[in-house]
């Protein structure tokens, strides 16, 4: 029997947020830790190890330690560049860390006379491991087309990152359809950030998912990372998918409709849960009759969530919308400019009072101001600016 972890999407280095940051770290710490435990005989990582084909230095030393944990315990790593660590130069530090010994790229191939890509196997004892690497845009999707292997094999891996057309549905993306790759026992997949394990007669497919959600939207979906254990035993594939779950994440739906009462409303709801060391998604949606998202004092929401002792604060206002203002105009076909003007901002005057309204006028008049010809750019806005001053009291301030 052989036993092996698959691994994909690690983007390591990828959350801006330093607390993300390093729990997408944790996640892989734990993975290797993992596989040590129950002493894997082999390491796949199918694309997509770091974020970027240069990562920070900081991450790269990071990663070399666990590598090396992986090294001293006598795991090989065989990996393959996915679309965020591949580099059109083909210089990556996946090249750096080959040379160190820690892994082994498993991408060779030969363009023949007619097109076609033939790919040359890694062996890990009778197992022979192919691999081709993503690409930017999923422009590995076309190569795909024309590779093959020589030869079969007792026991064959083939390590993709691309997107097969069983996962997309009916999103119009470039995507590859199983059928039309090379014969294999077991296909290492990456790319896609979800969890997708199917056995068709004797070849297995798996996206084992990403070791750490990647964005908003992930991490509600997905709540945590995960990878794949396998174990082979003849013909016969066992998979287990692992998560690894290191925080609660709790997703806060909110409808809201007015943006000047806003604040008070959500941090009301933030109040009644128990947010205590946990990533905490605030989404707010519903469309607002009052007020704008500018109003809404995000500060005050997060330091509230902050002495709550939250672990991570993310919010997302993408569901929220301004109201779309209707006037009925078909009544003045001919009127002039100046009085639609009018009675569009005495509408949205009634729709949204509040004691600026009373500068609109004045406003939009300054604003049509024209520049004179052969006017410098500069005394024009100098012109312009002291009009908006005068009208707004800010003499002295600006």
């Amino acid at each position: 029997m052989v036993k092996f972890a698959h691994l994909s999407d690690c983007h390591l280095g990828s959350w801006r947020q330093g607390e993300l940051q390093d729990l997408n770290f944790k996640s892989f710490q734990v993975a290797v830790r993992n596989c040590v435990e129950e002493k894997v005989d082999f390491v796949l990582i199918s694309g997509d190890l770091f974020d970027s084909a240069y990562p920070p230095i900081e991450i790269l030393k990071e990663s070399f330690a666990e590598f090396k944990k992986l090294h001293d315990a006598k795991i090989p790593v065989y990996l393959i560049a996915g679309s965020h660590d591949f580099s059109a130069s083909g210089k990556t530090f996946l090249d750096v860390l080959e040379k160190a010994g820690f892994c082994k790229n498993v991408e060779d191939w030969e363009m023949q006379e007619d097109g076609r890509r033939k790919l040359k196997p890694t062996f890990h004892g009778d197992i022979a491991i192919y691999g081709y690497p993503g690409r930017k845009s999923g422009m590995e999707v076309e190569d795909l087309s024309s590779v093959y292997f020589e030869s079969m094999h007792q026991f064959t891996i083939f390590m993709i990152h691309t997107t097969i057309k069983d996962v997309v549905g009916t999103i119009p993306m470039e995507s590859v359809e199983k059928e039309k790759l090379p014969l294999a026992n077991y296909y290492a997949m990456g790319h896609i950030h979800q969890i997708f394990d199917v056995q068709e007669s004797n070849c297995r497919f798996v996206y084992p998912g990403p070791i750490f959600p990647n964005n908003f939207q992930e991490l509600s979906d997905l709540q945590c990372g995960s990878f794949h254990m396998v174990e082979v035993n003849g013909p016969d594939i066992k998979t287990r998918s692992i998560k690894i779950p290191l925080k609660e994440v709790v997703t806060v739906n909110i409808v809201i409709d007015n943006g000047l009462t806003a604040t008070q409303e959500i941090i009301s709801e933030l109040d009644k849960l128990n947010l205590r060391d946990k990533i905490v998604l605030l989404k707010l949606r519903g469309t607002l009759v009052q007020g704008k998202t500018g109003d809404i004092r995000f500060n005050e929401i997060e330091e509230f969530v902050l002495k709550k002792g939250v672990s991570v604060f993310l919010r997302n206002i993408s569901a929220l919308k301004l109201q779309e203002l209707e006037f009925e105009m078909e009544s003045f076909p001919t009127d002039n400019p100046q009085n639609i003007e009018k009675r569009i901002m005495d509408e949205y005057s009634k729709k949204n009072p509040a004691d600026f309204n009373k500068y609109l006028s004045q406003l939009m008049m300054a604003l049509s101001l024209e520049k004179n010809e052969d006017e410098k750019s500069i005394v024009y806005e100098d012109r312009l600016l002291s009009e908006l001053k005068n009208i707004l009291e800010l003499e002295g301030i600006l």
